[in-house]
């Protein structure tokens, strides 16, 4: 097994309340991996700490053999959607989007305009972010999120609100999108509350629950 990830007894602790407790874990390169937890179970603080957005107590991260926050501030090649993406609500997807990628200046018009027809969104159109959908949001943070062709994928939630206002198709072209994301060689850790997206999506899952892997 090719490690993506190896996280070793890791803790990480607001006030007295760990938020993990000394969990270790792997995930191998080129699947998808599911977890699943309550609200409040640890997910979101984990994906956080794999991103370098937050920095662990006790224990390490490694992301391509490189431990995070020691050898590397974050991982070099990585997209994120974690919690509810946050857009300039005056601007339309693509016009969000270049400002988002004129920040590394890997990619231009063209690899923007690619990522968001396959969320199934219009790159011409001139409606306003704010005036989107909680769906349209979260699809177009997954746009973003896959934009630069990234080896790494963690995605809290990415079909949060699309099942409920956008219908069954659109779920099954979120779906195909990760498998076909997976057949390029891409690493994708994904939490859902959705028991359907983990069974149709995930080689693997592991459960979470006040801290501690619990399965």
């Amino acid at each position: 097994m090719e490690e993506k990830i190896r996280i070793e007894n890791v803790t990480k602790k607001f006030g007295s309340y760990a938020a993990l407790d000394g969990i270790s874990l792997s995930f191998e390169k080129g699947k998808i991996h599911g977890m699943i937890g309550r609200n409040g179970s640890g997910k979101t603080v984990l994906f956080k700490c794999i991103c370098g957005f937050l920095r662990v107590d006790d224990g390490a991260v490694f992301v391509d053999g490189k431990q995070i926050g020691k050898e590397i501030e974050a991982p070099e090649s990585i997209g994120a959607i974690i919690e509810t993406p946050g857009f300039l609500p005056g601007y339309s997807a693509r016009q969000n989007l270049q400002f988002l990628a004129g920040i590394r200046r890997k990619i231009g018009k063209k690899e923007i305009d690619a990522a968001i027809r396959k969320v199934g969104l219009d790159p011409e159109a001139k409606k306003h972010v704010g005036k989107y959908s909680l769906g349209m949001r979260q699809r177009l943070g997954i746009a973003q999120a896959i934009m630069e062709e990234p080896s790494l994928l963690i995605l809290d939630e990415p079909t949060a609100g699309v099942a409920r206002a956008e219908g069954y198709e659109i779920m099954k072209m979120m779906r195909q999108l990760f498998l076909k994301l997976k057949d390029e060689g891409k690493t994708i850790l994904l939490a859902s509350h959705n028991r359907e997206d983990i069974a149709a999506l995930c080689d693997t899952t592991v459960e979470i629950d006040r801290g501690k892997i619990v399965g």
